[in-house]
């Protein structure tokens, strides 16, 4: 074969060389033509595409989006969308089918139970499988019956288990469907704009806020998004992921308010529940004295037990936006989402911004001196002994163990553990207040007595 190949190239090349003494073109005419040959035979002989064709071969991965006057377009691919997400739900087990399948696994447990635990083995977890149809084979392969092995000495899983993997995997996929007829742009991404209007027409849906009055319905709406934007969207870039709502457990605490029989304590503890906005909004009310539908410095330095100290609400007022000084309710939730949950990395984001006064990305001696005066200042003002500053500069560094000894910086913060406490130092006296009386706290609580707050009158 190669030498017929050799034989074919050199009749050609001998043509080639006969036409070269009657052929009259230029030099770059010739080079184009032996490189052109050269590709074209290189090419057979490999057995491939010729390159001036290979683009043919490669899928188009890469849609430009249509123009905002392009009507028709962005009709199109919206209704597409809609067909798209409309055959994606249909491939989702519905409740009889769910049904179906928990009949198949609990006719096919293997004996003997495991404390009250019905199990089933790899081999009837094959024969569910091929019963099951189609839409559940997915569920039944080697690597999701390895993942819910747990110890058992007959190397079986517990069918309760799987089945909740099941109703697990099939929830997000609704979820991830629902949350996508949302995603007006289609580009896996929502909008503060599209998660209102989710969470606006999921509020029916939801017995524990049948009490919620429609005129509070968009505050509600508001109060129940900051919590997904504050925490998801730290860059206020303006949009979250739809995979990140997925991931986060916020959904999960959304759609817990399904539950009809839900305790007192869970809706207090849950940010959606009805009692929880209420409180929020009704905290907001209470601090808006003049009654005009914002705060200004004055009225916020009344939130909580009124210990914060007054310059770290000038750096409020001076880093969040304000309107004409004074702060809407939207801004007041991302105030409150961070004093509130200290310990999260979102929130100390949030305080750390604030007391890096020079945006220099670290706090250092004078940033945590600047803010620690005004909480000795307020302790005279209470009558007690101002605490040094070197003492409690130095329990600082120590609590955080900086990268940089002179140096804090947010992630030094968030990986110490520590950060919630220390922020709590330099900002609210009540804060600090706790911190130093920590030790006789703990005595108090072992002791089962009541422990009161700083007392400020």
């Amino acid at each position: 074969m190669a030498k017929e190949q050799h034989s074919q190239w050199a009749d050609i090349l001998k043509r080639r060389i006969a036409n070269v003494k009657n052929d009259e073109r230029s030099d770059e005419e010739k080079k184009s033509e032996e490189t052109d040959l050269f590709t074209k035979y290189y090419t057979e002989w490999r057995g491939g595409v010729e390159t001036g064709e290979s683009y043919k071969s490669i899928p188009r991965f890469y849609y430009k989006l249509p123009a905002d006057d392009e009507v028709l377009l962005q009709k199109l691919r919206e209704e597409s969308r809609a067909v798209f997400l409309q055959r994606k739900s249909r491939e989702l087990l519905d409740n009889e089918e769910l049904q179906n399948l928990w009949f198949l696994l609990d006719k096919n447990q293997v004996p003997p139970v495991s404390g009250d635990e019905a199990m089933i083995n790899y081999e009837a977890y094959l024969q569910v499988g091929e019963k099951a149809g189609p839409k559940c084979r997915k569920f039944f392969t080697a690597r999701v019956y390895t993942k819910l092995l747990n110890n058992d000495p007959y190397g079986r899983i517990s069918i309760m288990q799987f089945f909740n993997y099941v109703m697990r995997k099939v929830w997000l996929h609704q979820t991830r469907i629902g949350l996508s007829l949302y995603d007006v742009a289609g580009q896996g991404y929502l909008r503060e704009s599209d998660l209102e209007n989710y969470i606006l027409e999921l509020i029916p849906t939801l017995p524990q806020l049948d009490g919620l009055e429609k005129s509070f319905y968009s505050f509600y709406v508001c109060t129940a998004v900051r919590k997904f934007f504050f925490f998801l969207d730290p860059l206020r870039t303006g949009k979250i992921k739809i995979q990140d709502i997925l991931a986060c457990s916020f959904l999960d605490d959304l759609l817990e308010l399904r539950d009809e029989e839900l305790s007192k304590e869970s809706q207090e503890s849950n940010w959606f529940s009805a009692p929880s906005s209420l409180r929020v909004y009704g905290q907001y009310l209470n601090l808006d004295k003049d009654h005009n539908g914002m705060l200004s410095k004055d009225e916020l330095s009344r939130y909580g037990t009124a210990t914060l100290t007054s310059v770290f609400l000038d750096r409020v007022f001076q880093e969040c936006l304000t309107y004409d000084g004074e702060m809407d309710y939207k801004t007041y939730l991302d105030f409150v989402l961070a004093l509130e949950n200290r310990k999260e990395p979102a929130a100390l984001q949030y305080i750390f911004k604030l007391l890096d006064m020079e945006n220099q990305g670290y706090l250092n001696v004078f940033s945590l001196n600047y803010f620690f005066r005004d909480i000795q200042e307020q302790m005279k003002l209470h009558s007690q002994e101002p605490v040094s500053f070197q003492d409690v500069k130095d329990e600082i560094f120590d609590m955080v163990k900086p990268k940089d000894p002179y140096k804090i910086t947010l992630q030094d913060l968030v990986n110490s553990c520590q950060g919630d406490t220390v922020v709590s130092i330099l900002i609210d006296l009540n804060g600090f207040w706790t911190y130093e009386n920590r030790e006789v706290l703990v005595a108090n609580e072992n002791d089962g007595s009541n422990t009161a707050e700083l007392d400020i009158t």
